[in-house]
C-alpha cells in the first residue's frame, strides 16, 4: 500500500525561473529539496569547490591540526584506526595518504568485523601500544569509545578523534548531556557545541576536512591539487555509500568527485572500474553506491577490509587488478548470501506474525552477521517498518537496524541501553550487540516505546509536480539533468499524470522482462511509458483492479483501462536523443 503525496512548498517560482534561467517546473523541484531562497538555489545549481565550508568551523579542528603537526615534526609514530565499511575504508585512505604526503610516520588498522567488532576496541589500543605508537587518529569511529580512549591515555598514547556518528548522551530531566571521550581533539560535526553549518557529512568528509586544514596550515606544496583531487574522489565515494543526503556541500563534493574519477591515477579505483566494466566518463552516484561501493564493502563483510585499503594503496596496476578481481568475486558471493538471508527474513516475518508489531526484531542465527544491515534495509524497503536483523556471533548476538521516517533508531537504542552490550549509529541506521537471553526483552522494550501509528507504516510516494505528458520536453529533461547527482536527500524528480488510458503492453528485453505501456492522455494524445518491471506484474494489477481476464482483453486490443501514473523523465540515446517517460508507480 502506498500514499501518493504532492509536495506543495511555496516560493515565487516565476521569479526563480527568470533569475536562474530555468523552467518553473525545475524551480518547483528545487524548492522541494528544501531550498528556500535564490542564493541557495544558485549554489545548488552552480556551486563549486569554492562554496564548501571551511574546515576550521569544525570544533577542535585547530587542536587536531596542531597535535598532528607536532607529531609529524617530532617523527612520532601515528596510527590511523578506521572502520570496515566503505566510509571507514575511504576515510582511512584519505588520512593515510594525506599524512604520508606531509612526511608522517603513519600506519593503519581497520578492525575485523567479527573478531574486533565496530570501531576502537581494547585490542586495537593494546596493539598500538605494543607497536610503539605515540598518536592514534580515529576516522569514522571513536565518538563512543570513551573507555578505549581512557585506556590509550593510561598507556601513554595521545588520541585525536575524527567521526560523524551521533554523540552518546545521558538524559537528565528531558535534557540531553553529551558524553565526549577524553581525547586531545574530538572533531565531529554532531557535537552539540560544534557550530559547523552542515551536520550531515560522513566520516570520509571529516577526514578530508582535516587534510584540507593541514594543507591550509602550511603544506600546500606537499598536498598539491593532484593529491587533493584524488582525496576528493574518496570523500565523494564515502558520502554516497554511507547514504548521506546529497545536499549542501555533499552534493558539490559528490558532483566534483564524479568529474575527477574519469582521470584518476589511483590504481585501485581504475582496477575497480575495469573489473566492473564501467565507462569512466559515464560513472554516476549510482555506480558509487551500487557497483564500486559494494565491492569495497565485500571485503569488510566476508574477509578483511584491509584488502580494499591495500588495493587503493597499490603501487602498480597489476597489483591493484589482482585485488579488484578478488573483491568483485567476494561481492558476487555476498549477493547470493544476501538473497538467502532475505528469504529467511521473509519467512520469519510470516511465521512470527510481525505485521502486528511496530518494530521488527528478526533473529536469524545462521545468517552471516556481515550482511545483516543489507537484509534489514531490504525488509524495511518492502514493509516500511523499523527493522533489526540479528545474528549469532562468536560471543553474543550482533546485528544492524534500518529505520523509517519518524523513528530515530539511535535514540531508541539509548532508551534500552541497559539490555545492550554495545550500540551506536544514526537516526536511520544502527548497529548493536547483546546477550542472547536479552532478545525477547529487547523486542518488548522497543515496541513498548516505539511511538508509531499505523499511518507511519504506509510508504509515501513524494511527487514533485503533477505534470501532463504534453508539458514534458527533451529540453526540460536535459535541464533536469543539472540537478544531478541524485541520491538520498536529492531524489530523481518524480512527476504524476492522472487518467491515462492504457490500451496496450509491449514486452521488450532479451527475456521480455520489461515492457512499454501504450497510453492515451486525457487530451487524446498517444504516448509510451517505459516500465522496468515484468509485464506479468502489470497484468496482475489489471486483473486485481478491473477483474479476472482484464489483461487478456487488453491483449486482444478490444478495451482500455484508466490508470494513474508517477513517472520520471529521461533521455534515450539510442538512435539519437529522444524523450523517455519511465514509469515508477501506478494505481
Amino acid at each position: 500500500m502506498e500514499k501518493w503525496v504532492v509536495q506543495a512548498k511555496r516560493a515565487d517560482f516565476e521569479q526563480w525561473s527568470r533569475e536562474l534561467g530555468i523552467d518553473v517546473v525545475t524551480a518547483r523541484i528545487l524548492r522541494n529539496r528544501d531550498i528556500e531562497d535564490l542564493e541557495e538555489a544558485k549554489r545548488f545549481l552552480f556551486g563549486g569547490m569554492k562554496d564548501i565550508h571551511s574546515p576550521w568551523l569544525l570544533k577542535d579542528m585547530d587542536k587536531a591540526v596542531d597535535c598532528i603537526l607536532e607529531a609529524v615534526n617530532a617523527g612520532k609514530n601515528i596510527r590511523i584506526i578506521g572502520d570496515y565499511d566503505v566510509d571507514g575504508v575511504t576515510s582511512t585512505y584519505i588520512l593515510c595518504k594525506g599524512l604520508e604526503c606531509i612526511g608522517a610516520q603513519v600506519s593503519t588498522a581497520i578492525p575485523h568485523r567479527i573478531h574486533d567488532g565496530y570501531g576502537l576496541s581494547d585490542g586495537l589500543v593494546t596493539d598500538a601500544h605494543n607497536d610503539n605508537i605515540d598518536l592514534i587518529v580515529t576516522c569514522d569511529n571513536g565518538i563512543s569509545a570513551k573507555d578505549q580512549i581512557d585506556l590509550a591515555n593510561e598507556l601513554g598514547m595521545q588520541v585525536v578523534i575524527t567521526d560523524h556518528h551521533e554523540v552518546p548522551f545521558v538524559l537528565e530531566q528531558d535534557v540531553k548531556h553529551q558524553i565526549l571521550p577524553d581525547a586531545l581533539a574530538v572533531v565531529n560535526p554532531k557535537r552539540y557545541d560544534c557550530e559547523y553549518p552542515f551536520k550531515g557529512i560522513c566520516g570520509a568528509m571529516v577526514a578530508y576536512k582535516l587534510i584540507c586544514a593541514l594543507r591550509e596550515k602550511d603544506n600546500e606544496d606537499k598536498l598539491n591539487e593532484t593529491v587533493m583531487d584524488e582525496l576528493l574522489i574518496f570523500a565523494a565515494i564515502g558520502t554516497v555509500c554511507d547514504v548521506m543526503e546529497l545536499k549542501d556541500e555533499n552534493r558539490i563534493v559528490v558532483r566534483e568527485g564524479i568529474k575527477r574519477i574519469a582521470t584518476t591515477d589511483n590504481y585501485g579505483l581504475r582496477a575497480l572500474i575495469e573489473v566492473n566494466k564501467l565507462s569512466p566518463e559515464k560513472i554516476s552516484a549510482y555506480h558509487f553506491g551500487f557497483v564500486i561501493g559494494p565491492c569495497i564493502n565485500a571485503t569488510g563483510r566476508l574477509d578483511t577490509a584491509e584488502r580494499a585499503l591495500g588495493m587503493f594503496r597499490a603501487k602498480s596496476e597489476a597489483e591493484a587488478l589482482v585485488t579488484a578481481v578478488e573483491l568483485k568475486a567476494l561481492n558476487d558471493s555476498r549477493k547470493n548470501l544476501t538473497l538467502e538471508g532475505i528469504e529467511a527474513a521473509e519467512k520469519y516475518v510470516k511465521d512470527n506474525n510481525l505485521a502486528q508489531k511496530a518494530v521488527w526484531v528478526i533473529f536469524l542465527p545462521e545468517v552471516h552477521e556481515s550482511i545483516a544491515g543489507i537484509i534489514a534495509g531490504r525488509i524495511r524497503e518492502r514493509y516500511n517498518h523499523p527493522v533489526f536483523i540479528l545474528t549469532r556471533g562468536e560471543e553474543m548476538v550482533k546485528g544492524s537496524g534500518r529505520s523509517i521516517d519518524g523513528y530515530h533508531m539511535q535514540e531508541h537504542l539509548v532508551e534500552v541501553g541497559e539490555l545492550l552490550e554495545k550500540y551506536g549509529g544514526h537516526a536511520m541506521a544502527a548497529g548493536l550487540s547483546l546477550k542472547e537471553e536479552n532478545l525477547v526483552k529487547l523486542e518488548e522494550a522497543l515496541n513498548e516505546n516505539a511511538g508509531l501509528e499505523e499511518e507511519d507504516f504506509v510508504a509515501k510516494v513524494s511527487i514533485d509536480v503533477p505534470m501532463p505528458f504534453a508539458y514534458a520536453s527533451l529540453h526540460l529533461a536535459k535541464e533536469i539533468e543539472k540537478l544531478e547527482p541524485y541520491g538520498t536527500g536529492n531524489p530523481h524528480p518524480l512527476f504524476a499524470q492522472k487518467d491515462l488510458e492504457l490500451y496496450g503492453i509491449v514486452p521488450f528485453g532479451a527475456e521480455k522482462q520489461y515492457c512499454r505501456l501504450k497510453v492515451r492522455t486525457p487530451e487524446g494524445k498517444n504516448a509510451e511509458i517505459t516500465c522496468f518491471e515484468h509485464p506479468e506484474q502489470i497484468n496482475k494489477f489489471l486483473n486485481e483492479k478491473y477483474g479476472d481476464g482484464s489483461s487478456e482483453k487488453l491483449a486482444r486490443g478490444n478495451c482500455a483501462f484508466k490508470i494513474n501514473a508517477t513517472y520520471q523523465l529521461g533521455i534515450n540515446n539510442y538512435r539519437g536523443e529522444n524523450l523517455q517517460f519511465m514509469l515508477k508507480n501506478y494505481m
